[in-house]
């Protein structure tokens, strides 16, 4: 997800210039209960731990079945949980990396604002260079798909491949996607034979995992986001992107 469009019941943005930050201590405990239950659903073993860099302390989900492989790296905003049906396919190239961007709800913590393309960039150069000593293939979806972009253009040292899935970064945001967004919002309360037809229609499958909804509506509630609007992406930068791209 992007952002977070105003929705009732729900926390503000961060401050402008201030990293994200928790509403409560009891908003954090009770988010921290649907993040168990969501990560369960991570194929097993999975281990998690924290890597400590510059500007953050990142939590890291990784299933390794096969640790020798090149490492695969999944970003988005939020939080890691709902790539759980692909870290098992994924895992057949090499170890899988799930990372919880520092800055949104979940248990990374942020010592400076991420959102910076050059800020973003380093704090992942870090990362990764902590994760493996071979390049990442990175698989971005939605704002991740745009910090595994801005990562190729800018520290592309440890960068193997990028994959986008509906990137942020290569068009403004229009009346349709708040439209959708805040309809998806929505559709995610109601009951769940109505929410089945709902899900087909919005094309949103993670709507029918109630453990997924639950921890996006406690982070949405209990939680004060950096905001994240990335700039458009020019020509020239996208062409500076020399990895392979898909």
């Amino acid at each position: 997800m992007l952002g977070i469009k105003r929705i009732t019941g729900a926390a503000d943005l961060a401050a402008e210039g201030e990293p994200g930050s928790w509403v409560s201590d009891a908003a954090r405990e009770k988010f921290m209960a649907a993040y168990e239950r969501a990560f369960a659903l991570w194929p097993q073993p999975c281990e998690e731990f924290d890597v400590e860099t510059a500007t953050a302390t990142t939590r890291v989900h990784a299933y390794r079945p096969h640790p020798d492989g090149p490492p695969v790296v999944l970003l988005s905003a939020f939080n890691a949980s709902g790539w759980y049906p692909h870290a098992a396919a994924l895992a057949k190239v090499g170890p899988v990396y799930g990372v919880d961007m520092p800055g949104d709800a979940n248990p990374s913590v942020a010592r400076a604002l991420m959102t910076p393309p050059a800020s973003c960039a380093a704090w992942l150069d870090e990362l990764l260079a902590q994760l493996s000593d071979r390049p990442a293939h990175l698989v971005g979806f939605s704002y991740g798909g745009w910090i595994a972009m801005n990562q190729a253009i800018r520290a592309p040292g440890r960068v193997a491949s990028v994959t986008l899935l509906d990137p942020a970064g290569l068009t403004r945001l229009d009346a349709r996607f708040w439209w959708w967004f805040s309809i998806s919002g929505l559709a995610s309360l109601t009951p769940m034979p109505l929410r089945r037809h709902l899900a087909r229609w919005l094309d949103s499958p993670a709507m029918l995992e109630p453990e997924l909804m639950t921890l996006m509506w406690a982070g949405t509630r209990g939680y004060r986001a950096e905001p994240k609007f990335p700039g458009i992406l020019t020509d020239d930068e996208l062409r500076a992107i020399t990895m392979p791209v898909r």
